[in-house]
């Protein structure tokens, strides 16, 4: 099983494993609309924690989550790029249990796979979602090499890592992702407090991850290929985005800023920039019926 703690929005705190998999899923069909099976949607009015996971077969469980987590995870998107959305998208909570057609993928940050787009088809279908995209102009930031001569930090390496292989064998075994507590993951990234140990993922998958702690859009400017391993300590002192959820495990205090982070163990920057961004206009959107 693949589970999710969904952070405390007072807490800074991340706990991801994304892990590549084969080009073919067995069960899925090529569709414009992929969907659910079936799906159960049903408001949640306790106080407990956030949590959200997959098991095999194609099982989902998102329990005590708001429609603005949905609609952001559907969509791949950042808080600030949801837009003319009503007060309530974050405020009230639901239980989503759902069945897919087959084993699910995990989701790459930034891409719209089969769980991203069945997601869609559920907001549509049970939350009366309608939504167009715009362009925006948008203060962001922009992911770039810190040295004029293109020197990586001492936390930065290419990883060696044949992750598709990798992930095929487990495909096979059944076999979890490799890596638990402090141990570097083998093709993934774990982020909790203020530190993130990542193995074999592009760079693009943490500019995704650092959209969130910094809150604005940041968009990938280094120009590297390929995957990489790093380890990168800092102070929170913007939590990411989430939802009331799991505990937050203390961070270091002596630990620098995340931009600080950033450029002395990955040699890697953020550097403020106007952008053009993508947002989602939200339309219309209805409370569901309970089932």
């Amino acid at each position: 099983m693949s589970a999710t703690h969904i952070a405390p929005p007072a807490l800074a705190v991340i706990v991801v494993v994304l892990t590549a998999r084969p080009a073919v899923h067995a069960g899925f069909q090529a569709t414009d609309n992929p969907s659910f099976e079936v799906a159960s949607v049903k408001p949640n009015k306790g106080d407990g924690p956030a949590e959200s996971s997959t098991q095999p077969g194609g099982r989902v469980t998102m329990i005590n989550v708001p429609l603005r987590f949905l609609i952001r995870t559907a969509y791949q998107l950042q808080d600030d790029q949801i837009v003319d959305a009503p007060n309530w998208i974050g405020a009230e909570h639901f239980d989503i249990i759902a069945k897919a057609p087959g084993d699910i993928p995990r989701p790459i940050p930034g891409n719209a796979g089969p769980l991203q787009l069945m997601m869609q088809s559920l907001l549509s279908e049970r939350f009366k979602l309608v939504v167009h995209h715009e362009t925006r102009a948008f203060p962001a930031y922009e992911l770039a090499l810190a040295r004029r001569d293109g020197k990586l930090g001492p936390q930065l390496h290419p990883s060696t890592a044949d992750c598709a292989a990798i992930a095929a064998a487990r495909g096979r075994s059944g076999a979890p992702p490799a890596g638990s507590g402090t141990d570097r993951p083998q093709c993934g990234i774990r982020a909790a407090g203020g530190e993130m140990i990542a193995g074999g993922i592009p760079i693009s998958q943490l500019a995704s991850l650092l959209s969130s702690m910094v809150q604005h859009v940041v968009i990938d400017k280094t120009g590297l290929t390929g995957n990489f391993d790093f380890g990168l300590k800092w102070t929170p002192d913007r939590t990411p985005q989430g939802v009331p959820g799991a505990p937050s495990p203390p961070s270091d205090p002596d630990s620098p800023s995340i931009f600080t982070a950033l450029q002395e163990q990955l040699g890697l920057k953020l550097n403020s920039a106007k952008q053009q961004v993508d947002v989602l206009v939200i339309d219309h959107v209805e409370r569901p019926t309970p089932d």
